[in-house]
């Protein structure tokens, strides 16, 4: 009820106060192709380091290129060194929209949104729009990593060195590979049409542009409150008996291939980054089946997929883990029942 209220209280200072632009402003205009941070900017918000007022398409494409090929063109010539001998940033992360609503980050409803847009099902958050964020590696990130991640938390420029650096295991970017990067985030940020703005919301943002700051501030509110800021992040442990699983839960064979397919061989395929490739076989299955009450074991399915692995001294290849915001404990028992059917 408070929340309705504060909702209301807001709309009315907006619309009250459009009764009292000012004349002398310069006049703004926005339509759906605008993109989000160029009207908070117009609306008086402090631009992050991030922002870029204009986009280069040479830049662009270098950023693109460095994401899903992990190297480029260098500016001097010739190709670019690669980031990581080992992963490039689509092997975790999409590069469109995967929440169908954006302030909603429900697994359950993204595997579906998966399955219709034809998209992996991955552990990290898009690219799309992560300009539009104002925090990364946040919550149990921070609990669990501390100091390596506190600065990346708050920066993009800064996560994405980590994620370049620790995530890829690769090396620290070049001043000139930000700016490829920072072009392409921008290239794929939000615009209003994404917030699926009404009629009523698009003039109310064009007019409060030229209204006084009360107002600026109103929308701004409204914008930010469309997205998701950073996404959560919860670590959650695996049941307590593996072998029982989640007791309460009853695993859906048929949406853990779907599962199987659109997350585990993403990575796990011929040609794919890592070096363990999980086919349809039995004997593939049977592997996780004798495994699955083994502890601290790579084949138990449930802690690899909780816990992750590490990367080692000659194998640097790992896979990072799936938080609960990215994989349900339902999706979790799905998966088992697929791979290890009774």
């Amino acid at each position: 009820m408070k929340k309705l209220v504060g909702i209301a209280l807001g709309i009315f200072v907006i619309s009250t106060a459009f009764f009292s632009l000012d004349d002398d402003a310069q006049a703004v205009s926005f339509n759906a192709d605008s993109k989000v941070q160029d009207v908070l900017v117009a609306l008086g918000e402090a631009a992050p380091d991030h922002y870029l007022k204009e986009l280069d398409p040479k830049w662009v494409q270098m950023g693109y290129e460095l994401t899903h090929m992990g190297r480029t063109t260098h500016p001097d010539g010739g190709k670019s060194d690669y980031i990581s001998a080992i992963f490039v940033c689509t092997d975790c992360h999409n590069q469109v929209k995967e929440d169908p609503i954006l302030v909603n980050p429900d697994p359950e409803a993204r595997l579906a949104y998966a399955v219709e847009k034809d998209l992996p099902f991955l552990q990290a958050t898009t690219f799309w729009g992560m300009v539009d964020r104002e925090g990364w590696y946040n919550e149990d990130y921070i609990i669990k990593y501390g100091d390596l991640v506190k600065p990346a938390s708050t920066s993009l420029y800064e996560s994405t060195q980590l994620c370049a650096q620790e995530c890829s295991s690769g090396r620290k970017l070049e001043a000139w590979e930000w700016t490829a990067f920072q072009h392409y985030y921008a290239s794929i940020g939000l615009t209003l049409n994404d917030l699926n703005l009404s009629d009523k919301e698009m003039t109310m943002l064009e007019r409060g542009a030229r209204s006084n700051q009360e107002v600026k501030a109103e929308l701004v509110k409204m914008l930010k409150g469309k997205y998701l800021l950073a996404s959560p992040a919860d670590f959650i442990d695996p049941p307590s008996n593996h072998y029982e699983g989640f007791k309460d839960i009853t695993g859906d064979a048929a949406n853990g291939k779907i599962i199987y397919e659109r997350s585990c061989q993403t990575c796990h395929r011929y040609g794919g980054p890592s070096q363990l490739v999980l086919d349809d076989s039995p004997l593939t299955f049977k592997k996780f089946e004798r495994r699955i009450d083994k502890y601290n074991d790579p084949f138990n399915l449930y802690e690899i997929v909780r816990y992750g692995t590490h990367a080692e001294p000659g194998h640097r290849q790992y896979m990072p883990l799936y938080t609960a915001d990215r994989l349900s404990n339902q999706q979790l028992e799905d998966l088992r029942a697929y791979m290890i059917q009774p």
